[in-house]
C-alpha cells in the first residue's frame, strides 16, 4: 500500500506517537472545492470515525463567493440553513505533507436520516458508477489539470485587483525544460507533496500560456481520480501561497490559452478486461462505438457539468486547442472528443472542460452519456479528419446560457440525474449567470469611459 494511503489503524499509531495531530474532515462542493473543518486527531478517532460531524447544509448551496442564495431545495432560510452529515470515506485517509503533523479524509454527504444527499458532486459520481456497476463494469479516469503561475502572492493578487500580474515565464513554455526550469523548486514541491498525499505523479511540462503548466497524474478508478484531484487543486494553491507566489485554475485568465483540465475515461468488466477494445473498425468493440456516440449526442446537453462558469465558455476559440466542434477523431486535438491508445489503453479524451471544472460532475457526466449511447444503441458517426474547427459539426454550447437552458431540457440529463440533480445544478447555473449579469467589467470600462 502507498505509505501516504493510511489504514485507520497506521492513523491510530501515528496519533500515538504524535507524528499526526490534526485531520482535515473535507467534502467537494458544488465548485468542486475542498470544504470542512480541521479536527484533532484524537477526536476524529473517538467521535468522528464511529459517529461521522455534521456540517452546514449551505455548502452544497452557496455561490462561489460563499454567499447564501434562494431557490435550492437542499438548504434554505425556509429550513434554517441546518446541518448535513459528513460521513468520513476512510479509504480516503491519506497524508498530507506539506502541512506539519497533518492528515485528511474526505467525506460523502448525508441527511440525518442517513440517506446520501443525492446533489452532492460525489453522490452524482456515484450514482453513475452504480449503474456502470449494474453492468458488471468499473470506471478508470485521468485529469489533466493545467495552471498558470504568478511570482505575486495571492494576497498582492488581490490587493492589485488581479490586474498586471507577473507570470513566472515571459514566453510560450511548451515543452521546454528551459521554461519548467525557471520554476522547478516550485514544480518539484508541487510533484513530491502529491507523491507523499497518495498520488502517483507522472510528469510535469511547460504550456502555452505565460506561465503555464501541467503536472500529470496516472490514471486511476474514477472516484479515486475525482478525490485526487480536488487534493491536488487544493494542495497546489497551498504550496504555491507558502512559497509567495500564487497560481490559477481558472479557465480563461487572459485572451491568451486558457487552462484545459482534459478527461481521460475507459471501462474495464469484473476481470479486469477493457471494454472499449473489440474488433470493430479502429480496434473498438461494439460497446466503444454506442459509448462514443453516447458523448457526441449528449455532450451539448451536458455541457453544464463540464463547463461550469461563465469564464469557461471563453476557452472556445477556432484554434486555441479548445474545442468548439462536437466531433470526435482518432488522436485529433482540434475534435471535443480525441480517441487514443490501443487494445488495453484504448479510451477517449474529452476536452471540453476547463481548470475550473468539478471532476465528479464532468466524469459523472461522461459515463451517463456513454450510458445513454449503450441503452439507445446510438450508431457512431465516421470518424472526423482534418480541421473540425473549419467544420460544419455541431457548435459546444457557445455561452453559459446555452448550457443552462440545454441542460434543463434535456431528457437524457433527468433521466441520468434526476428531476433533483438537475434542477440544483440549472439554479447554481443561473445563480452565476446573475451575478456575471449584475457585474460592470473592466472592458466595459475600457471602452465605454471616455470614447461613449
Amino acid at each position: 500500500m502507498n505509505s501516504a494511503r493510511l489504514t485507520l489503524d497506521e492513523l491510530r499509531t501515528r496519533v500515538a506517537d504524535g507524528s499526526v495531530d490534526t485531520v482535515v474532515l473535507a467534502m467537494t462542493d458544488m465548485q468542486g472545492r475542498l470544504q470542512g473543518k480541521r479536527v484533532a486527531a484524537e477526536y476524529f478517532l473517538t467521535d468522528v470515525v464511529p459517529n461521522a460531524a455534521e456540517g452546514c447544509g449551505y455548502l452544497l448551496a452557496v455561490d462561489v463567493d460563499m454567499n447564501t442564495v434562494d431557490g435550492y431545495e437542499v438548504s434554505s432560510w425556509e429550513s434554517g440553513y441546518g446541518d448535513l452529515v459528513l460521513r468520513p470515506d476512510l479509504d480516503t485517509l491519506r497524508a498530507v505533507p506539506w502541512h506539519p503533523a497533518t492528515a485528511m479524509v474526505q467525506c460523502d454527504v448525508a441527511h440525518h436520516d442517513g440517506r446520501p444527499v443525492a446533489v452532492s458532486p460525489r453522490q452524482v459520481l456515484r450514482r453513475q458508477l452504480e449503474r456502470l456497476a449494474a453492468r458488471g463494469w468499473h470506471a478508470f479516469a485521468a485529469t489533466e489539470l493545467e495552471f498558470i503561475v504568478f511570482r505575486d502572492s495571492y494576497e498582492q493578487a488581490w490587493d492589485k485587483d488581479y490586474h498586471r500580474l507577473t507570470p513566472a515565464n515571459q514566453y510560450n513554455v511548451d515543452y521546454s525544460i528551459l521554461g519548467t526550469g525557471r520554476i522547478e523548486p516550485l514544480l518539484r514541491k508541487l510533484r513530491n507533496g502529491m507523491a507523499g498525499a497518495g498520488l502517483t505523479v507522472e510528469s510535469a511540462k511547460g504550456e502555452c500560456n505565460l506561465g503555464q503548466h501541467e503536472i500529470a497524474f496516472k490514471y486511476a478508478d474514477a472516484l479515486t481520480t475525482c478525490d485526487d484531484h480536488s487534493v491536488y487543486k487544493t494542495g497546489a494553491k497551498e504550496i504555491a501561497s507558502q512559497e509567495g507566489c500564487s497560481l490559477t485554475f481558472m479557465a480563461k485568465y487572459d485572451e491568451r490559452e486558457g487552462n484545459s483540465c482534459h478527461v481521460h475515461l475507459s471501462l474495464r468488466d469484473a476481470e479486469g478486461a477493457p471494454v472499449f477494445a473489440g474488433d470493430r473498425p479502429h480496434g473498438f468493440s461494439r460497446t466503444m462505438e454506442h459509448f462514443l456516440a453516447g458523448q457526441l449526442a449528449c455532450l451539448a446537453d451536458f455541457a453544464l457539468l463540464l463547463a461550469p462558469t461563465v469564464n469557461s465558455y471563453k476557452r472556445y476559440v477556432p484554434g486555441s486547442f479548445a474545442p468548439t466542434a462536437i466531433a470526435w477523431g482518432r488522436d485529433n486535438r482540434t475534435c471535443a472528443l480525441r480517441v487514443v491508445g490501443h487494445g488495453p489503453s484504448l479510451r477517449f479524451e474529452n476536452r471540453v472542460p476547463g481548470g475550473d471544472v468539478n471532476p465528479y460532475l464532468a466524469i459523472a457526466a461522461l459515463i451517463a452519456a456513454g450510458l445513454h449511447g449503450v441503452e439507445q444503441q446510438l450508431e457512431l458517426e465516421p470518424e472526423f479528419t482534418g480541421n473540425a474547427y473549419a467544420s460544419d459539426a455541431p457548435r459546444v454550447p457557445a455561452t453559459l446560457r446555452d448550457a443552462v437552458d440545454a441542460f434543463e431540457r434535456s431528457a437524457a440529463a433527468t433521466e441520468a440525474f434526476g428531476k433533483d440533480v438537475v434542477r440544483h445544478y440549472a439554479h447554481a447555473g443561473r445563480t452565476e449567470l446573475a451575478a456575471y449579469d449584475r457585474a460592470v467589467t473592466d472592458w466595459e470600462r475600457r471602452r465605454g469611459f471616455e470614447r461613449l
